[in-house]
């Protein structure tokens, strides 16, 4: 009865070795995982929606740029912003247009999409006081004229309001 009881205990003794062992084991590489985060693990995508910013000068409207961005985070470091980094995105945008007068969205010649990303990204990365926006991809960038601005068809597709007064009879 001794000898059952010897043997059940370091069997008992034993998996719980095997056990602790391989939870060790097993967290080890999440933790290198998180440490180098690239292109293919850590990191998220996040595609924003269509930012629209009127460009205008002395209060006339030229048009708007359209621009539609992908940045990259760490998925844990997203998850865990109180705002929405779509916001902080958009935000930057605006400031980055307005604070910059030396960009004519009239002319493609004139902007430097590299430095353009680049502002962003940083911009970004200071107002939050860390690194969390590795990279920002362009997907869309448009400049549309005002004049191009408003079509027939979505003036067609509004209904025409209808009176609901009641008729006088008179």
């Amino acid at each position: 009865m001794i000898k059952f009881m010897v043997a059940a205990l370091w069997i008992s003794i034993a998996t719980t070795g095997a056990l602790l062992y391989s939870f060790q084991s097993a967290q080890k590489p999440q933790e290198t995982a998180e440490a180098e985060a690239t292109a293919f693990q850590g990191l998220d995508y996040v595609k924003t929606g269509i930012i629209s910013v009127p460009v205008f000068d002395r209060g006339k409207v030229y048009g708007y740029f359209l621009v539609r961005l992908v940045f990259t985070a760490e998925g844990k470091r997203l998850a865990a912003l109180k705002l929405p980094a779509e916001a902080l995105l958009a935000d930057q945008i605006y400031t980055q247009l307005y604070a910059s007068p030396e960009i004519d969205f009239t002319k493609r010649d004139d902007l430097d999409i590299d430095s353009f990303r680049e502002s962003i990204r940083t911009g970004v990365n200071e107002r939050l006081g860390e690194e969390l926006i590795r990279e920002v991809l362009v997907e869309q960038v448009d400049f549309l004229p005002k004049d191009e601005a408003g079509s027939s068809s979505i003036s067609q597709s509004v209904p025409t309001p209808v009176s609901t007064a009641a008729p006088t009879g008179h």
